[in-house]
């Protein structure tokens, strides 16, 4: 139970040896806090003993206090209004929230529609989804609600207040990655249906016969509120495209024995596409590998690059040429780091620093036949057919990128104050928020329309209908997320040009916004691939000039 404490007591604790500060009528021990606090002790002592709400919200936001108050608070002043148990008066008797009720517009047949389930959040303009804010939608129901709300409140405590240290350190804890496993949310990120059979662990707020690509959406997005594309490409990124190629194409006897140490969070797969001269042109990669003259093993030589997660990894799912040049050539194997002939070394790059991305070096590596994914010279549709699930995965985290960098600079302007008024009460600067969130709703919804596209074809009329929409909105998204993050450093000035602090989430995400536009194919190549990808797919329909 916390203490309570009247001001004058908090008024005693004024020396740097017994050091205490009131936040918004909570009080907090600094004493031993003064050495780490990176305005130094100075600042801390002015408002020793005293109610430092003014000065803590001039220089700081939510996040300082997610991080440290339950290190640091004592108690609460006695002032501090009680938290009343609310009574639940009886109600009348209603409909579910997704209750179907009837459209009964003039001139149209009676249709069953879901009303919209309850606000959610903040509530601030665009700083979520529509759907959030008791907006009607046609994709979400109660376990896309239940699911949210799991998410955020794991990331919110576990994640989010930690995202900067693990960036600076380059490494995301493992026992993060383990509970991604156990909370079942690894299983769920695969682009299929959740895999109940590879896994014992489930996710508890969807059961796994309702999981359907929302969730995978609305999972993938609400990890991304931490505002770090490190962390997301560490937990994600290598197994969301790395593993999905094994699960569908791969051997049975090889799904069976490795998947399941993988969906737990207990091992780990990266895919290894990229070559020092190869990168979006994957059909003249160079990684050879050869069959034994036995027949029971390819022999692979070669390099890869920019590869995430890689340098952790127990498995790489890797594209080699087994054939001649050109796509037909191109084959995909799974190689294990313990075949032995695995080197890997971290890169250092301009941003997702925790994401490990990293050079590997293969020599005289023996691979098993049996870890053949697809068929031999048949791995370009393999690694086509991934593409899309790795473009989406992008878009959905550069669109939550870029809702953060609008939240964060809407909060911001809300608070600061220049030639005596606040930031929003400048034309200039709402027009900034204006074009931020326009581009962030037209892109989104247009997210929603694929994804249900997505849901509704099968995998190969998705990958050739829906692969130049997909490329389209790529280069839509990372776009958007860095017109955002550009905006809203403007927004924040100084604050965004030095790490940590305010403008933090700013700094980091700006460092980030070039990991989004250059891989998965790059903005130019992404945007040419949907024009010609597109015509050829309508040409083929019938298309009429």
């Amino acid at each position: 139970m916390s203490k309570i404490f009247s001001k004058s007591e908090v008024a005693s604790h004024n020396k740097p040896n017994s050091l205490w500060i009131i936040v918004d009528q909570d009080v907090y021990d600094l004493t031993k806090f003064q050495d780490d606090h990176p305005g130094g002790k100075k600042i801390l002592t002015r408002v020793a003993g005293k109610d430092a709400s003014a000065q803590f919200w001039k220089y700081h936001n939510e996040g300082i206090l997610k991080k440290y108050k339950a290190q640091l608070q004592v108690g609460s002043l006695d002032t501090k209004p009680k938290e009343a148990a609310q009574p639940t008066p009886p109600s009348p008797p209603k409909k579910p929230v997704s209750a179907p009720s009837k459209d009964t517009t003039p001139g149209s047949k009676a249709t069953e529609k879901a009303a919209p389930l309850d606000p959610y959040g903040d509530l601030i303009p665009f700083a979520d989804p529509s759907w959030y804010q008791n907006y009607h939608s046609a994709f979400h129901n109660e376990t896309h609600a239940a699911l949210r709300d799991e998410v955020r409140k794991w990331v919110e405590t576990e994640v989010e207040p930690h995202v900067g240290e693990w960036d600076e350190a380059r490494k995301v804890p493992d026992h993060i990655y383990k509970q991604m496993g156990e909370r079942g949310y690894l299983a769920g990120l695969l682009g299929t249906h959740y895999p109940t059979h590879l896994t014992p662990y489930t996710n508890k707020s969807v059961p796994p016969e309702k999981w359907d690509l929302f969730h995978e959406l609305l999972l993938t997005d609400e990890m991304s509120r931490c505002g770090s594309g490190g962390f997301v490409w560490n937990v994600l990124g290598g197994f969301g495209i790395g593993c999905p190629p094994v699960i569908k194409f791969g051997k049975k006897s090889l799904v069976e024995r490795i998947v399941p140490g993988i969906l737990s969070g207990d091992k780990r797969i990266c895919l290894a596409i990229t070559e020092p001269d190869a990168g979006s042109d994957v059909a003249n990669l160079t990684c050879e590998a050869k069959l034994s003259a036995d027949g029971k093993h390819y022999i692979v030589n070669g390099e890869k690059k920019w590869i995430t997660n890689a340098i952790w990894c127990d498995y790489f799912t890797t594209a080699v040429r087994t054939g001649g040049p050109g796509m037909d050539g191109v084959s995909v194997l799974l190689i294990e780091r313990d075949f032995g002939g695995v080197s890997t070394r971290k890169m250092d790059c301009q941003g997702v620093w925790s994401s490990g991305t990293t050079y590997v070096t293969f020599e005289d590596v023996k691979v098993p036949v049996e870890n053949l994914i697809g068929k031999e010279n048949q791995g370009f549709k393999v690694v086509m057919t991934n593409f899309n699930h790795e473009r989406i995965g992008i878009i959905i985290q550069c669109l939550r990128f870029s809702r953060v960098c609008y939240e964060e600079a809407i909060k911001y302007a809300h608070k600061r104050r220049t030639f005596g008024k606040k930031l929003i009460d400048h034309p200039v600067i709402r027009l900034k928020l204006a074009h931020m969130a326009r581009q962030i709703e037209a892109s989104y919804n247009w997210l929603e329309n694929i994804i249900y596209q997505c849901s509704k074809m099968g995998e190969t009329e998705s990958m050739l209908r829906l692969g130049g929409a997909i490329a389209s909105l790529k280069a839509q998204s990372t776009v958007t997320f860095e017109f955002c993050a550009r905006e809203a450093s403007q927004i924040f000035g100084g604050l965004s040009y030095s790490r940590g602090g305010q403008g933090g989430k700013v700094e980091r995400l700006y460092r980030d916004v070039r990991a989004y536009a250059i891989p998965g194919g790059s903005e130019e190549i992404m945007l040419d691939l949907s024009i010609r990808q597109s015509l050829r797919v309508h040409k083929a329909q019938g298309m009429k000039l």
